[in-house]
């Protein structure tokens, strides 16, 4: 068998080893909980979710000038290509207001 064959079969078997993600290593004698690092990855993701949702949403106190209200099919404001919907928001011990949710286009 050629040298050349041999290394890139060596090569396609170690490929996908290095897109396998992040490598520990330790010592054996260290000390180590598995579930705490679980714990944390999963806090790490429900964090990057929370976030991730809370780039999408985006909640206007005012909207911007030149909206116009449509009715049809529900209540909600056309500026430009982008579309409102209100909804009635109330802090604790403070007079209820309304605020304007980024919707999809309605149909």
């Amino acid at each position: 068998m050629p040298t050349s064959l041999i290394v890139l079969l060596l090569l396609l078997l170690c490929l996908p080893l290095s897109w396998a993600g992040q490598v520990v290593v330790r010592k054996s004698s260290e000390p180590f909980d598995a579930f705490a690092v679980r714990d944390k990855v999963l806090q790490e993701h429900a964090w990057q979710e929370s976030l991730r949702l809370q780039q999408q949403i985006q909640v206007l106190q005012a909207l911007p000038i030149g909206c116009v209200l449509i009715q049809r099919p529900y209540r909600h404001y056309g500026c430009g290509a982008a579309f409102y919907r209100p909804y009635h928001y109330q802090e604790t011990g403070k007079k209820s207001s309304e605020v304007f949710i980024q919707i999809d286009p309605p149909e």
